[in-house]
């Protein structure tokens, strides 16, 4: 992948050390003992404070709380009458999503600490004053982004832009338009300052304007939203998407593995290959899949398929989206399970049935259903799960022995994910494949909501064909376009890429959608618009400033 650079140890921020990789084109690193956040003060090593806040960002962009279950796309992957709070809102109180709260506000303290130091403590020569402001831009920046991840899921939260000095139990939550109003003034102070073509990893111009473009479409829904926030929204998505052409890379070369660095990225979290455990924290490859270990000849130590940290699987809605020709569909999934070892197939009284050799087919998930020929040549083979049979189906029996009972112990089975597999791991399978944060291809899906919400079809139309001709080859195959075109394409483009919760939340199709598509919440969801279009303040947030603190409505 790519080449190691002085990577070492590492470096103190808030009094303790804030650890950071720096590799060939990633963010770099200098070797830095005994500094503390009294004397890291000095214009040659400043810097490394700014990492800092880049080093916090990754855990807001390695936790999925809050993004993907409960939607139209993703659920539950336990048995339809499992529950689950985060999935179909039954109980679901202020002790969920602690993380949230908290690797956001880390990135917010982190980025307040670097401002006040590079505005009042270090002593900046004429020469270096751009490297002042680029260092306060990325830090406004990364500020703004992180209370745009907070506001999208609490409404108004705490505003804190100084350096926290002190121990307080005062805190008092600002309202959702003075925190837009907040999110806005950063991101617009930032822009200026910010490189076109930064160093690979940082916060560029055009990732600020892909996410301001983001914040006005966002307020654009509200009730103080303003009259030219759609407009706004569409200008701001052009000038991030400046004049790249998607189409000058497939949606394949677009996630291989050795391409995580190209035109298209315009903000990725990023992750080393030092062998240090903060550089090989990626989990990302293990979202949306089933535990193949539990296949026979799977080896999930050896398998390029990962392993299952979470309980969420895609929703047979969005399996039915993928068109016959949409080259999305290969590049997403694994379709077929590869054994990756020899083993014996036995029933569960341990009678041989098969011998499974390395490289054979063990479960395969046709994209179309196969016709009663077809499924009996592919049965004298391996499983097969029908596109009925993803949710909860039983797989066919061969040879008169049901498998399920005898060696399948998953309750749901379907296509598991495959365009963020990894290739690096540590020890414990976490891994070091980078993030995509923001790309072209959702600015051209911003562009394409806000020129809708503004009136204008007509570029609408041209940015959503623009991604959707990548995808299958065909240009201008939408003729006439609505919110749910773009919803359905989003989920196509970019799914476990965006916050689909809030995506669904802002455009009005949170509780239609996951009423007709969400399977656990068509069997017994519990969601609540009037209390459920607002996350739950955390408990240790309400406890920590008990006076002061309010919950959001119906927690």
């Amino acid at each position: 992948m790519k080449l190691l650079k002085n990577i070492n140890n590492a470096i103190v921020l808030f009094a303790v050390l804030v650890t950071t990789s720096a590799c060939n084109d990633y963010i770099e690193e200098d070797i830095y003992s005994d500094i503390t956040s009294e004397n890291f003060i000095d214009q040659d090593n400043a810097d490394q404070l700014v990492v800092g806040v880049y080093t916090s960002m990754r855990t807001v962009y390695r936790d999925y709380t809050f993004k993907f279950d409960g939607t139209d796309i993703f659920a539950n992957k336990g048995d339809l009458s499992s529950l689950s709070a985060t999935n179909d809102y039954f109980n679901l109180t202020s002790s969920a999503g602690q993380s949230v709260w908290a690797n956001n506000y880390g990135v917010i303290g982190k980025a307040n600490f670097v401002i006040n130091r590079y505005e009042n403590q270090i002593e900046w020569s004429d020469s270096n004053l751009d490297a002042r402001a680029y260092g306060i831009a990325q830090a406004k920046g990364l500020r703004g982004l992180a209370y745009f991840n907070l506001v999208q899921q609490y409404g108004g939260v705490v505003l804190e832009v100084e350096e926290a000095q002190s121990i307080r139990t005062d805190y008092v939550r600002s309202s959702e338009q003075e925190t837009y109003n907040l999110i806005i003034a950063d991101l617009e102070a930032a822009i200026p300052d910010l490189e076109e073509a930064p160093e690979t990893g940082r916060f560029s111009k055009r990732a600020a304007q892909h996410v301001l473009a983001d914040v006005y479409l966002t307020r654009a829904y509200t009730s103080f939203g303003e009259s030219t926030d759609f407009a706004t929204a569409a200008a701001l998505a052009e000038e991030a998407i400046n004049g790249y052409d998607i189409r000058s890379q497939s949606f394949a070369e677009l996630f291989a593995y050795d391409n995580q660095v190209n035109d298209e990225v315009l903000f990725a979290m990023q992750w080393g290959t030092s062998g240090f455990t903060a550089d090989k924290d990626n989990n990302k490859h293990s979202l949306f899949m089933n535990q193949v270990a539990n296949y026979p000849g799977v080896n999930r130590a050896t398998t390029p398929y990962g392993f299952s940290d979470f309980s969420m699987m895609p929703t047979p809605y969005y399996y039915s989206l993928f068109a016959a020709n949409d080259s999305r569909d290969d590049v997403t999934f694994h379709r077929a399970i590869l054994a990756d070892a020899d083993d014996e197939l036995k029933d569960a009284s341990g009678n041989l049935l098969d011998i499974i050799v390395a490289g054979d087919t063990v479960v395969y998930y046709p994209k179309v259903a196969l016709d009663a020929a077809e499924l009996v040549e592919h049965l004298d083979r391996h499983w097969v799960y029908q596109p009925d049979e993803y949710l909860f189906g039983r797989p066919d029996a061969i040879a008169g022995v049901n498998y399920l009972y005898t060696l399948n112990a998953e309750l749901t089975n379907f296509p598991i994910f495959k365009k963020f597999d990894d290739e690096d791991f540590n020890e414990t399978r976490l891994g070091a494949r980078d993030t995509y944060v923001f790309r072209v291809a959702e600015t051209h899906l911003i562009a394409a909501e806000a020129y809708l919400g503004a009136g204008n079809s007509s570029q609408a139309l041209f940015h959503i064909n623009r991604v959707r001709e990548r995808a299958t080859g065909v240009a201008n195959e939408y003729t006439s376009i609505t919110i749910d075109d773009i919803l359905d394409e989003r989920a196509l483009e970019l799914a476990g890429e965006d916050n689909r919760w809030a995506i669904l939340k802002r455009t009005g199709k949170l509780e239609e959608r996951i009423a007709q598509y969400n399977p656990q919440v068509i069997d017994h969801g519990a969601f609540d618009a009037s209390i459920h279009l607002l996350r739950p303040i955390p408990a240790s947030e309400l406890q920590l400033s008990p006076e002061t603190m309010t919950q959001n409505p119906g927690y």
